[in-house]
């Protein structure tokens, strides 16, 4: 051992008492490889000591008295501060190399701790917000899709709703929801086509009712808004972009915090539209009888990027029914007025 051989021919007086009521003798002391050895003033060894078991029995006093274990009898005191020293250097190395149980638990605890905190980090916020939007009353729904809309109309300015517009939208949403399907709303700035919000509403912006001859237009956009809707639920969406804590509150509270309400409503005012597969919106398009083809080229004028809704168009030559009447067009593409 490195620190023994600093101290090989390291001696001392002291004094070792073999029990309490023991007589006192003068001992010679010295170290061993791996002991303390105590020899008699014939250089005789009486005892060797562990180095590993010493322990100092008075910390801080003169003179420094040692045993050789914690339940030992025998005692050894030693005034020489070289040789104190010595002894309470080698002590010190000992006890940093020897193994430390407790603090191997302690590290295998904490350890422990932080996978449990890893795993509530990454499960808890999803297990939280499937949880919350199961147990969401409809109601709670349609509030929180009223006060989400109240942000955006903050943007956008109020719904349209001149002249006979309501009533034809009122058409529009019979003829491409039905009952309970939910509610359409046409608004005069900020949506640039269409988006949708908890508890049923569908916002269309007043450019596609007013720069396009038909109603098939925004019929189809419409229509591929209800897919969106139904691919992921609008509750969801919100609660993922608004964090664990709005979620937490909102379960909790019932109430929503207003600032993240409008952080969100201007992300959904400028995110682009989740892409739809032709196959569902085909299906969608056939089911409402609508025709796929305006929508395409309103989507894209050169077709190409949407060749195969053209060309797999389900009412092409199979007559689609008309989305309203021309009457109802008309008073729909006056509902934002001048």
């Amino acid at each position: 051992m490195t620190a023994l051989k600093q101290y090989a021919r390291l001696e001392s007086m002291g004094v070792w008492r073999d029990g309490p009521e023991a007589r006192r003798r003068d001992v010679f002391v010295s170290f061993g490889d791996s002991s303390l050895v105590i020899s008699d003033k014939a250089d005789m060894p009486i005892t060797h000591w562990s180095l590993a078991a010493v322990r100092r029995v008075n910390a801080g006093e003169r003179p420094a008295v040692f045993s050789p274990g914690t339940d030992a009898t025998e005692t050894l005191e030693i005034e020489d501060e070289t040789m104190v020293e010595a002894i309470e250097k080698v002590r010190s190395l000992i006890a940093r190399r020897r193994p430390q149980p407790g603090r191997l638990r302690i590290w295998l605890l904490a350890l422990s701790l932080l996978a449990v905190a890893a795993v509530a980090a990454l499960w808890l916020p999803g297990a939280l917000l499937r949880h919350t939007v199961s147990v969401l009353p409809p109601a709670t729904r349609d509030a929180i899709g009223g006060q989400l809309l109240a942000q955006i109309t903050k943007i956008s300015g109020q719904p349209c709703a001149a002249e006979r517009g309501p009533e034809a939208l009122a058409e529009l949403e019979a003829r491409l929801l039905g009952p309970g399907g939910g509610q359409i709303l046409i608004l005069p700035g900020g949506v640039r086509t269409t988006s949708h919000l908890p508890g049923g509403r569908i916002l269309v912006g007043r450019d596609l009712v007013e720069d396009h001859e038909t109603p098939d237009v925004v019929a189809g956009y419409v229509l591929a808004e209800t897919l969106r809707r139904e691919a992921e639920d609008p509750m969801t969406r919100l609660l993922r972009a608004a964090g664990t804590i709005a979620t937490f509150r909102l379960l909790t509270t019932g109430n929503f915090p207003e600032a993240r309400l409008a952080a969100y409503a201007e992300a959904l005012l400028t995110a682009e539209p989740d892409p739809v597969s032709d196959e569902a919106l085909l299906a969608r398009f056939a089911e409402a009888r609508v025709p796929a083809s305006s929508y395409a080229y309103a989507v894209d004028i050169t077709g190409e990027s949407t060749l195969g809704l053209i060309e797999a168009d389900p009412m092409w030559q199979n007559g689609a029914s008309p989305v309203l009447s021309d009457a109802d067009w008309v008073s729909l593409q006056g509902i934002c007025g001048e």
